[in-house]
Order: C-alpha cells, then sequence, then structure tokens
C-alpha cells in the first residue's frame, strides 16, 4: 500500500480537519494521533529516518495518506518515494499558528518535559530540529513557517502540489484528487482541548500508561 497523499503543511493549520477530509474520501490518514499510541518501537523507526535510513513502507503501513507531525518535515524525502502521490500544503495565517502552537504542541512545560522521555529523541529528530530547538522564538518560527512554505513551493512541481487552506472546503481539493465532493460540510475538527487534555495526562502518568502501547 502506497502513499497517495502527502501533506506538507506543519501541525496546527487544519491537519486534523484535512485527515477527517481524506478518510472520508477513501484515504486511511497518518497523524501524529496514530503515531504516538505505537510506542517507542515505532518512534525509532522515525528516528532512523531522520538519519537517512527510512523504512517507509513499514511507518505507513495501512495508510494511503498522511498528514501533520511528523511526516510533513519529510516531506521531500516522501515525495521523492512515493513519485505517483500528490502534495497538499495546508496553509494559516502565521501569528495564529505560532499563537496556536504556543498553547499547544510547543507549549514550553511539554517542551521541556520531552527531552527525559522515551519519546524525546523523536520528537526532536522530526519536530524540534526542523526548527532548530527555538520553539519558542516568536519571530524564529514565524520565519522558518514562511521558508517552509516557500521550500514546499519550490520542491514540488506545481501540477502535483495544492495549497489549501481548510476553510476553501471541499471543491479544491476533490479537484485536485479529481474526486467527486461529498455531500455534506467539510470537516472542522478543533483538537485543542483535546490536544492539551492529552499532554497534561502524558506529564502526569507517563506515554506508557496514556496511550496503552505494548513494551
Amino acid at each position: 500500500m502506497a502513499l497517495k497523499v502527502i501533506g506538507a503543511g506543519f501541525g496546527r493549520t487544519g491537519t486534523l480537519s484535512l485527515k477527517a477530509a481524506l478518510e472520508q474520501l477513501g484515504y486511511p490518514c497518518y497523524h501524529m494521533v496514530e503515531c504516538f499510541p505505537q510506542g517507542p518501537a515505532h518512534w525509532k523507526l522515525w528516528e532512523r529516518a531522520a538519519t537517512g535510513a527510512a523504512d517507509w513502507e513499514a511507518l505507513f503501513e495501512g495508510f494511503t495518506a498522511t498528514v501533520d507531525f511528523p511526516a510533513c518535515t519529510s516531506y521531500a524525502a516522501l515525495a521523492n518515494y512515493y513519485p505517483d502521490a500528490k502534495v497538499v500544503l495546508t496553509l494559516r495565517d502565521p501569528q495564529k499558528w505560532f499563537t496556536s502552537v504556543q498553547n499547544t504542541i510547543f507549549d514550553r512545560q511539554w517542551i521541556e518535559f520531552l527531552p527525559g522521555t522515551e519519546a524525546g529523541a523523536f520528537m526532536k529528530a522530526t519536530i524540534n530540529d526542523y526548527f532548530e530547538g527555538r520553539m519558542h522564538d516568536h519571530d524564529h518560527l514565524v520565519r522558518r513557517f514562511n521558508e517552509h512554505i516557500a521550500q514546499v513551493r519550490e520542491t514540488i512541481a506545481p501540477e502535483r502540489l495544492l495549497v489549501f487552506e481548510v476553510t476553501e472546503g471541499w471543491e479544491p481539493l476533490c479537484e485536485f484528487l479529481e474526486l467527486p465532493a461529498p455531500d455534506g460540510p467539510f470537516p472542522h475538527v478543533n483538537d485543542t482541548e483535546a490536544v492539551n487534555k492529552l499532554i497534561s495526562a502524558i506529564m502526569a502518568d507517563g506515554f506508557q500508561a496514556v496511550l496503552g502501547y505494548q513494551g
């Protein structure tokens, strides 16, 4: 099973809504919410991928699409490995994105908690290093956000790339994927509360107790 859709947009740019939309269109979609519960053996595959020794087929077994971290920072390698896959770059206002990540996935307590955990090396390799470890530096993060968008546009052929805001709804996405638009509204998933609840639980009780993975 090969990836057919590669999400190049950072987390907190509507990626969970896009995941829901892609699944409605028939693409089982990998996201951090699939990654975390698979546990340390799976995370090690991401650490190896960051060194250039990727086993993409093992990482994405059972999936035909991926969005969000950790995969979005490997979009170029994935696009090269899956040459027939299409790439979707989700956008959001950079200032709103910065505020969102500071209040959730880049929260200071969470970022300081991670290095001493079994997920520390994986998170560093796939996310923190991409931002040079400057997870709370406003100007740096906004610059990296904009640089990433520019790099995706330069790297991916225009006919293979959809630059997309989830507020645009079904039409551009379905036209790009050459699929009919479903009946009903485009999914809108506001996961801030759920993300923060999960982060708080992990900091209190640990990854394994919260996520329930084996070993």
